[in-house]
């Protein structure tokens, strides 16, 4: 009897392991399975059961279907919808609209005209929901507001990872607006929160005055990781505060954040109406509490930026560190309000281990050249340590353009370039490293003149050579400041000791 005891729990072993592996193969429905699967089907009926073998035909006829726990399963093919949420999923048992394994549904907005703002998948006041793996595309306007997707009303424990995003167009020209491809709005006194948008290609928007992926007003918690965004007209990443998207003074900036693993480039204002080098790759405009670590940015107007263009709302404890920017048209990282626009600046903030190479290559709006790291007006109480500042020829290490601003501290830097070594301090400019340390009262322990040693900066692969200066000669302030891992995920600090530049 044992023997037959045994090989029936081997039996019910191996089918267990079958159908994890299925799972996995499959990829998870929800965090802890579903309830019932609805498929839709361009050849299906609104008059079906929603079953594999008799699917409905749109989304929405699926998801008003849905309780907590169930997964609408997509088949391949474009469907001209607006989907919105009609309800929420609960813990444990999310409501997920999902790609059919292997197949790629288009929801499509060109039969539709755009009313106000308006998106082609809308969760609103809803939470405990899932969007993964569609195509979103093609609605545009030259009046009104579109998004592929957009997150409001207090939304809660939304994840939308997978999705693919292009041609979300404001066409209006001259432009007097824009759109997003992706808005993240906390617009009442519910915060939206538990925010992840992960995995997600967002590309050749036009968006106007607007943004690719942006997180503004009462947002208070998210995660926006490994996403891509390339050939956009205006900013890749926006955490914003200061703007009119909650009533609420105190409301109105997004919070908490984590901004990591992304790629952004070809992101330059030249690709649409808006013209000149505004566009950012990231950026943080008068929100509070964001990290911005192990993301890569190329060839944008401008690289990442810690700014705020609002007055009353600063840029407040934001760290940036452990990042790749290079090959930007103006400055690679830059901070504080704008020039002659806002006082509310950037304050209580770090600009850690990141590598810089060859941004700087147009000069900025007043003829200037910007800086690889820019400081505007009212930077208060910042840090700027552990960078590798890799100069063009005729580029700046650090600009500094005014005696606003207090207590910056700059030090255990590399500064190196072919060309002219320069940096301006309070509108002063040195050639001199001597004398820029005298006036900037900082980089007593960093490092002027010496090749760091790239692996090729023509790939570009911004590795460390095994005898560059670099390496372990930064300061380690604290896992919390300096980060726990570096660009490729390995331990950022070793014996006690830390590289400069994004990798250890």
């Amino acid at each position: 009897m044992k023997r037959y005891i045994n090989i029936f729990l081997i039996f019910i072993l191996a089918v267990q392991a079958f159908a994890c592996s299925k799972k996995a193969a499959d990829g998870p429905v929800t965090p802890s399975g579903g309830v019932h699967v609805y498929y839709v089907s361009l050849t299906g009926s609104e008059s079906n059961s929603g079953t594999i073998d008799a699917p409905f035909q749109t989304i929405n006829t699926a998801l008003s279907h849905t309780v907590p726990g169930d997964t609408v399963m997509v088949r391949g093919g474009t469907y001209n919808e607006k989907v919105v949420f009609p309800r929420s999923g609960v813990a444990d048992k999310y409501i997920t609209l999902k790609a059919f394994r292997g197949e790629k549904p288009v929801i499509d907005g060109s039969p539709f005209s755009v009313n106000g703002r308006e998106a082609l998948v809308t969760i609103d006041k809803a939470k405990f929901i899932v969007v993964d793996g569609f195509t979103i595309c093609n609605f545009k306007t030259s009046t009104g507001d579109p998004k592929a997707i957009m997150v409001e009303g207090g939304s809660d424990y939304i994840t939308i990872k997978n999705n693919t995003v292009f041609g979300i167009d404001y066409t209006q020209v001259p432009l007097n607006g824009g759109c997003n491809a992706i808005l993240i709005i906390g617009n009442t006194t519910d915060p939206v929160t538990n925010i992840t948008v992960t995995g997600n290609t967002i590309h050749d928007c036009k968006t106007g005055y607007g943004e690719n992926l942006t997180v503004n007003g009462y947002v208070d918690g998210f995660t926006i990781t490994n996403n891509t965004i390339y050939n956009g007209q205006n900013i890749g990443i926006d955490a914003a505060g200061g703007y009119a998207a909650n009533p609420d003074p105190s409301l109105n900036y997004a919070r908490n954040g984590i901004i990591s693993g992304n790629t952004c480039y070809n992101i330059e204002s030249k690709r649409g109406p808006l013209g000149g080098y505004g566009a950012i790759g990231i950026y943080v405009d008068g929100a509070r509490n964001i990290v911005v670590e192990k993301n890569r940015v190329s060839v944008a107007d401008r690289g990442i930026g810690a700014v705020s263009e609002t007055n009353g709302f600063p840029t407040d404890n934001v760290i940036v560190r452990n990042n790749l920017v290079y090959n930007c048209w103006r400055a690679g990282i830059y901070m504080g309000g704008y020039l002659n626009y806002t006082g509310a600046g950037t304050s209580n903030s770090s600009i850690l281990n990141n590598t810089l190479y060859n941004n700087d290559q147009v000069l900025g709006a007043f003829g200037e050249i910007e800086g690889e790291i820019s400081i505007r007006e009212d930077c208060t109480n910042n840090v700027i340590k552990n960078n590798i500042v890799y100069g063009g020829t005729s580029d700046m290490f650090i600009h500094k353009y005014t005696t606003k601003g207090a207590n910056n501290v700059i030090d255990y830097n590399l500064y190196y370039t072919t060309g002219a070594m320069q940096w301006t301090w309070n509108g002063i400019a040195y050639t001199d490293f001597n004398a820029w340390k005298a006036a900037c009262n900082g980089d007593a322990n960093s490092t002027n003149g010496t090749d760091p040693l790239f692996i090729n900066t023509s790939t570009p692969d911004f590795h460390l050579q095994s005898s560059s200066v670099a390496k372990n000669s930064g300061q380690v302030i604290s896992g919390t400041a300096n980060g726990t891992t570096d660009f490729d995920g390995n331990p950022r600090i070793v014996n006690n000791q830390i590289s400069k530049g994004a990798y250890q």
